[in-house]
């Protein structure tokens, strides 16, 4: 299987290429990836996962071969093995079960997601009917929706807002985190007019992260003769990109994995980006492959500094084996706590190369 890293030849001419500032990794998916990897160093057994930590091939590949095991059940978890729960986000029960099974248990929800969970939470103890705007299947959504399931009505379009049942008088409405703005504004108006008193949180569910990757979309799209948006098929917010590529009038845009997957008639100035869950290793590639005679422009939409922690247990087992490691080999244990904002989801995954895949 090609790797992110090989080039293929695109043999035709590309003059340009505007990069998209911010696009790749969000801050969910950095501190997801990190967690994963680093739990992988942790243990000599297998480590499972709850669904794909994200949803990027890629990525999920790179841990298949390290002998990381993806479940969509967490009863395939063996009893005492080491298990991470993805960054969508998990219903209760799912959480609970892990904790039982799990020797060990980490749980990498995205803090965004942790957000809405509680909104919902908090909502139906109240005794709200929750409008969910999000997609059906996509594991965010059954997530959330598994917090309340008889408080909540999924819908994706302003047209199913008449559809639903009478709800009352206390209708709150909440969103799936990647949804595109385009999304959630025509849902929310069109629940707005029939509950006029409709709650909706201070603060958007939307993740900032894909509102800042659409935005830098929008600030190059006028200038392309095509798009280029990396990612995977599965990936919520990536889609929401390439719908807006078409939306916003572009002439051609090409959604692809990696670079193996350009097509060979690429001209003029090409526009790349990509989402949330796609490494940047898998960008360089698709502009090595374009190789634009007039080289690369990156337009940016405006700076990212969110960070999110790993899991507080997470980073305790790790100072924990830094000291025992130290402690082992005659060296003094490390001083300080272990600095995992120095450390990027990059190089975590850079650094899992050099293990041997789990047999």
């Amino acid at each position: 299987m090609p790797s992110a890293t090989s080039t293929p030849e695109v043999a035709e001419r590309v003059d340009l290429v505007l990069l998209a500032e911010p696009r790749g990794f969000c801050a969910g998916v950095e501190m997801a990836i990190k967690a994963l990897a680093w739990l992988v160093r942790a243990f000599d057994v297998p480590v499972y996962c709850y669904h794909e930590i994200v949803h990027n091939k890629l990525v999920v590949e790179r841990f298949e071969a390290l002998g990381v095991v993806f479940v969509d059940d967490i009863d395939e978890v063996p009893d005492g093995a080491p298990v991470m729960l993805s960054a969508h986000g998990s219903a209760p029960e799912v959480v609970g079960r892990a904790h039982q099974v799990g020797g060990y248990t980490v749980d990498a929800v995205c803090p965004l997601v942790t957000k809405v969970h509680h909104e919902v939470k908090t909502r139906a103890r109240e005794g709200y009917q929750i409008v969910y705007v999000g997609h059906a299947g996509h594991e965010e959504a059954e997530g959330t929706i598994a917090v309340a399931p008889d408080a909540i009505h999924r819908v994706e379009r302003p047209d199913e807002i008449d559809a639903l049942p009478d709800l009352g008088d206390d209708v709150a409405i909440l969103a799936q985190t990647t949804l595109s703005h385009r999304d959630w504004e025509g849902v929310v108006d069109a629940a707005s007019e029939r509950w006029s008193d409709i709650w909706s949180p201070g603060r958007s569910d939307l993740c900032f992260a894909t509102t800042n990757r659409q935005g830098a979309l929008l600030e190059l799209v006028d200038r392309c003769d095509t798009v280029v948006v990396i990612g995977s098929t599965n990936s919520s917010n990536t889609r929401a990109l390439v719908q807006l590529a078409t939306e916003a009038g572009c002439k051609r845009v090409e959604w692809i994995n990696r670079a193996e997957e350009l097509p060979g008639d690429l001209f003029g100035t090409v526009g790349v980006t990509a989402g949330a869950s796609a490494p940047e290793e898998a960008v360089d590639a698709v502009i090595r492959a374009l190789n634009p005679t007039d080289g690369v422009e990156t337009v940016r939409h405006t700076d990212e500094d969110e960070y999110f922690p790993p899991p507080r247990n997470l980073r305790d087992l790790l100072q924990a084996i830094r000291g025992f490691a130290g402690l082992g080999f005659g060296a003094p244990p490390p001083s300080g706590r272990l600095d995992d904002r120095a450390i990027d989801a990059s190089s975590a995954l850079t650094a899992l190369d050099r293990l041997r895949p789990v047999s």
